[in-house]
């Protein structure tokens, strides 16, 4: 067996050229959509991410506003420019760049962007939101992964989802997610971590393994179910190599699997994208027509 490719850039094409048709009606409407990145150091991951998230602006004809604070900047300062983002009309939706470096209260940070313009969907106020099954931002990379999946018509719904991996960012939400009664979700989902006693045997069972642990190569053949689909969503660096959870040869085995490069990454900041065209959207004026990416 070999694993047909989820292909993450060509559904996040599909999905940029319909945030490019939402932007040219929201223009038409007086609203301009503007996405705000605070990045604050010189990490060079974090730069590159942010560097992607603003190409894709431009891509799509987003507005970007850009602030880029020094590594010992103090908190104070930071708070500052969150507040000032806040306030900005502008600016419809940022993000503040994570890791932060040590000295800085990122938690603090974090709870001083206005949910409203929250575009990674973490704020606790968004994701108390998805515990409810309420309306809100989506957090990005789960969002992007039950959309991939759906993309390829890979069964969710009723099906044994194990998430290796609890993080903020991916595995707990994207349990929250996925457990919801709504389309292309309404699965049974186990969350297990690397502390696992027989990490292997509980993986095993699962019809999809999302590995987002950021631990290379953890998933190895042997511990895919034969076809099963498989998600890569942990990352790690061998120096400018980007490396994934899972192992080249789960290929063999499973149904579907995303590639190290171009699987999950592009259709986050996909989602990113979606989530700043819905804050803008609000913007419009009252009876406007402009059309919401789904």
């Amino acid at each position: 067996m070999t694993a047909r490719i989820l292909d993450g850039e060509a559904v996040a094409s599909r999905i940029r050229a319909e945030v490019a048709d939402a932007v040219i009606a929201l223009r038409a409407e007086g609203v301009h959509p503007g996405l705000g990145t605070i990045l604050v150091g010189d990490d060079p991951p974090s730069a590159r991410y942010v560097a992607m998230k603003h190409a894709d602006c431009d891509e799509v004809g987003i507005v970007s506003v850009h602030e880029h604070l020094r590594a010992d900047v103090a908190q104070d300062e930071l708070e500052a420019v969150i507040a000032r983002f806040n306030a900005d009309p502008a600016v419809h939706a940022y993000l503040v760049q994570v890791p932060l470096p040590g000295g800085l209260d990122e938690e603090a940070a974090l709870l001083a962007v206005d949910p409203r313009k929250d575009v990674d969907g973490l704020h606790p106020e968004n994701l108390g939101r998805l515990v409810m099954g309420a309306p809100g931002p989506l957090p990005c990379t789960p969002a992007g992964i039950v959309e991939l999946l759906a993309s390829y018509d890979v069964a969710v719904e009723g099906r044994h989802v194990v998430i290796i991996g609890r993080g903020l960012t991916i595995g707990r939400p994207l349990a929250l997610l996925l457990a919801l009664k709504r389309p292309g979700c309404n699965a049974a989902v186990t969350v297990v971590h690397t502390g696992v006693t027989d990490l292997a045997a509980i993986v095993r069972t699962g019809d999809i393994v999302v590995a987002a642990a950021g631990s290379a190569g953890l998933v190895t053949p042997d511990m895919i179910k034969p076809g099963a689909a498989v998600v890569g969503a942990g990352t790690s660096w061998s120096g400018r190599k980007l490396l994934s959870d899972v192992d080249e040869a789960v290929s063999e085995v499973a149904a579907w699997i995303t590639p190290r490069i171009g699987g999950v990454g592009p259709m986050t900041r996909a989602m990113l994208l979606r989530n700043t065209i819905r804050a803008a959207s609000r913007s419009a004026p009252l009876g406007a027509t402009a059309p919401v990416p789904k």
